[in-house]
């Protein structure tokens, strides 16, 4: 596919036109609109998606359109993020969408689900898969419109007091992890928490919870979870690749110049791109550090991941069998996820098997 149509189907064609500022100079309307972040600044990747799409769109706008990101808590509490954009009380969010499952169990494949797509299978999906027409349609009867605003790359598989050796260890064990992931895990005898990310250390200190996950060693290791839990897994099945989303009010989107929407389509590719690379950065820096800090790094039980996998997919078809909306997203999520893996088995995990180091 030529490089024109690829920067079209991501939103980003004729946004990108060195035109911008003197089409924008003169008689463009002022816009000023608040975003609602579900995360605070501290996680300063995953909030700066935001901070990136709102000084991206000022620079494509010549200062017309000006996006101001507020973090968790400034003006709704992390988790309620949707609810102020659908309501109007602010005009776009950023989130991820597996938070509000409460709604609709088929929100979480705007984001991720157990053993479902990398990163790079998640953008190949909502680009080019269909996904991000799927997610149009349902996110409509919302009164929102969203766009892909960021990966974390494959999670950890999160911070544990005690160390977890088998199945029998998982029974009863209280541990902060929300929408599918927490489904699954549920399944396998834990008892899921729910918690905005401000929240997840003092009840890990407190003994409130036994475990928790978040995304991975840079974030995790700022919020000081190696502090009260040192043991470290790995892989975070739930979360091979988790994607952000920008939310914005449907209404509101609908009010805008066409060239300040081409502007946000713009942006939000670019915060897509950018938080991704940055995690890759940081993350193997970040790891090392917890481990010097004593940190007990460890993979889980192929016993929990073969349980893992089969709790996931017998809810997925559970799901499927009870809701028309939830089966056609799932049926086509499928199909493009066993394309997928049959090409990254080849590809990429033929090279990564001889290439990476064992841990």
């Amino acid at each position: 596919m030529k490089r024109r149509d690829f920067l079209k189907k991501a939103g980003i064609g004729v946004a990108a036109s060195a035109a911008f500022g003197p089409v924008f100079a003169q008689g463009s309307p002022t816009v000023r609109w608040r975003l609602a972040s579900s995360f605070p600044k501290s996680l300063d990747t995953i909030y700066g998606a935001a901070e990136v799409l709102a000084e991206r769109v000022s620079a494509l706008t010549g200062g017309k359109f000006l996006i101001r990101p507020y973090q968790a808590g400034e003006i709704v509490p992390g988790l309620q993020v949707m609810d102020a954009v659908q309501q109007g009380t602010v005009e776009a969010g950023h989130t991820a969408s597996y938070y509000y499952v409460g709604k609709a169990q088929v929100l979480a494949y705007d984001c991720a689900v157990p053993f479902g797509l990398t990163a790079r299978q998640q953008n190949a999906w909502m680009y080019y898969g269909g996904g991000l027409e799927l997610f149009r349609s349902i996110f409509a009867d919302f009164g929102i419109i969203q766009f892909p605003g960021g990966n974390t790359g494959a999670q950890m598989g999160g911070w544990f007091r005690k160390e977890i050796k088998g199945l029998s260890d998982l029974k009863g064990l209280k541990m902060r992890i929300p929408g599918p992931g927490g489904q699954v895990m549920s399944r396998l005898g834990v008892v899921p928490q729910v918690l905005a990310g401000g929240d997840i250390y003092p009840a890990l200190e407190r003994g409130t919870i036994d475990a928790t996950e978040w995304v991975g060693p840079y974030d995790d290791e700022k919020l000081g979870f190696y502090k009260v839990a040192k043991y470290y897994y790995y892989p975070g099945f739930w979360e091979p690749g988790p994607q952000l989303s920008f939310y914005v009010n449907l209404k509101e989107w609908q009010k805008l110049p066409k060239e300040y929407q081409q502007a946000f389509e713009v942006a939000a590719a670019e915060a897509n791109l950018t938080m991704l690379a940055k995690y890759d950065k940081v993350n193997p820096e970040a790891l090392q550090r917890l481990l010097k800090n004593g940190v007990k790094l460890r993979k889980w039980p192929a016993e929990i991941l073969k349980a893992a996998q089969k709790a996931a997919f017998d809810w997925y078809e559970e799901e499927a069998a009870k809701d028309a909306t939830y089966r056609k997203v799932y049926t086509a999520w499928k199909k493009f996820r066993e394309e997928q893996y049959r090409w990254f088995a080849v590809a990429e995990l033929g090279y990564e098997q001889f290439a990476f180091p064992a841990v």
